[in-house]
Parts: C-alpha cells; structure tokens; sequence
C-alpha cells in the first residue's frame, strides 16, 4: 500500500482524483453503512455521515501529504491556517456575503416582486442555526472544491484551466440545474477570493525539511463569502422574511424562487466575481 502511495504523484490529475475519492469511499462506507440501517431519524443520519465524511477526508488528506507528495503540511498548502489574518479575511467574507444577499432581495423588492415580512418570534433560533450550517457548509465546501480538488488541478495544469475545471465540477456536484451557470460564477468568483489572499513568503509550520518560502493561497476569504452567502439565503429563506409577488417573472427573480436560477441574482454573482477579480489586482507588499 505504502509503494503504491508514493507512485501516485506520477500519475496524471484525473487518475490521482479518481483514486483519492476512491479510497476516501472505501473508508466511509463501512461506518455510513450502518447508520443508514440503524438510525432512523434522517436529519440525525446526514449529520452523522457528512460528520465522519469530512473527519475521515482530513485523515486521509494527512496520509496523502506524507505518502504521495512527500509534503506533511497539505492543509497548509490549501490554504487553511490559524491565524488573525485568516480570522480577517474569514470576517470580512461573511460580512460580504450576508450584505450582498440582503442587497439581491432589497433589488428584487424595488422592482415589485417580493415584499418583506416581519420576523417571528423563533427567528433568532433560525438565525443561529443557519450560521452554524453556513459555517459547516463554508468550512467543508471550500477545503473540499477550493482546497483539495484545486490543489491536485493545479499541479498539472494551467491557472485558468485549474479555475474552470474546478468551477464546473463544483456547478456539476450540485446538480444540472438552472441556477448552474450562476453555481459557475460563484466557485470562479470564490477561487478568486482565494487568490486575492496569497503570501509569496510563507514557510509552513513544524517543518524541519521543508525549509524554502512556498507561495500559496489562504481560505479564509472565500469561506467567509461561501458562509455569509448561505447565512444570509437561509435567514431569508427559512426565516420567511419575503414573500413573492405572484407576478414576479421567474425567469428574472428565480425559478421556483431560487434566486441563483434567475437572470438578477446571475448578474449579481456576476458583479461579486468581478469584484473578486479586481480585488486580486490590486497592488501588494513585498513580504
């Protein structure tokens, strides 16, 4: 096992892939098995399953650093750190999302198509728990699509190439739906977030071989717009604080009341990306 580890590196990205979800399925299915058999509350099951999912896709992330590439600090080279820095940038993306959602439906309300509804008294319960699933969600996202799945397109291809594979796949993932090509926008818009955050002298903790400065890219950014966007969408939309105008065009404020699936909420992910571009122009200090 341990040979056939260390010959993956010389494997193309499609193959490495493959085998790494490959294996990571080998490990989850005999502990999601029998939860799906034995539990009987779903919520509690999905829970459970994406739980040990994500514990067990760090785990074997950790073996991959130190097996195939021979690098031991992989979330590192993602892009996940504990730092004041990263906690910035995290705060500063929730505070972009949840303001850019609450900006989307204050448009949709100027034209007439919806109209706002007071909160009830279990909002703040809703509030609450749709922070913790737009922090699970925004955590667990972005290390999968804009970490791992980044990192292994971009050790053989092209950065723009690497940025609309991994951008399709993520639209892909979440269904052929008509909110896709806005799903498009949002993961070209959030690798750019990614981008915008890079260090050119970064030289990774507790590494004693590894001494040189590598140049990488931090997460934070982007899972605080990826958090603040699913915040934001779930305080609306589970908190019932809108409600549409039977009028409303579906094909301008979403389709089945998605507003990723219609042509306003395309244009405003489309804006966010450009920001996101232009952020990752701007001029930067040396380190």
């Amino acid at each position: 096992m341990k040979l056939a580890f260390s010959k993956l590196a010389q494997y193309s990205a499609p193959v490495r892939i493959a085998a790494f979800l490959l294996v990571l399925l080998l490990l989850w299915l005999p502990i999601a098995l029998p939860i799906y058999w034995l539990v009987k509350d779903s919520n509690l099951v999905s829970i459970l399953t994406i739980i040990i999912l994500y514990a067990e896709f760090i785990l074997l992330v950790r073996v991959w650093g130190r097996r195939v590439y021979r690098q031991p600090n992989l979330l590192w080279r993602y892009g996940l750190e504990r730092s004041r820095r990263m906690g910035l940038e995290w705060f500063v993306g929730l505070t972009i999302g949840c303001v850019s959602v609450l900006a989307l439906f204050v448009t949709q309300s100027a034209f007439g198509w919806l109209t706002w509804q007071l909160p009830s008294g279990a909002f703040l319960q809703v509030a609450l728990e749709g922070l913790l699933v737009a922090l699970g969600i925004g955590f667990a996202e972005e290390l999968f699509f804009r970490g791992w799945l980044l990192d292994e397109l971009q050790r053989d291809y092209a950065s723009h190439v690497s940025l609309w594979v991994n951008a399709i796949i993520f639209a892909l993932v979440h269904g052929l739906k008509p909110q896709f090509p806005a799903l498009v926008l949002l993961a070209v818009m959030l690798i750019w977030a990614k981008r915008s955050c890079t260090d050119s002298g970064d030289v990774p903790p507790s590494s004693r071989k590894w001494q040189q400065p590598v140049p990488r890219d931090r997460l934070g950014l982007p899972m605080g717009l990826h958090a603040g966007l699913v915040w934001g969408y779930y305080m609306v939309n589970v908190g019932q604080l809108i409600r549409y105008a039977p009028q409303a065009p579906a094909w301008l404020s979403g389709v089945d009341r998605n507003p990723l699936a219609g042509a306003i909420g395309f244009l405003f992910m489309g804006a966010l990306a450009v920001g996101m571009w232009r952020y990752t122009k701007r001029p930067r200090a040396l380190h």
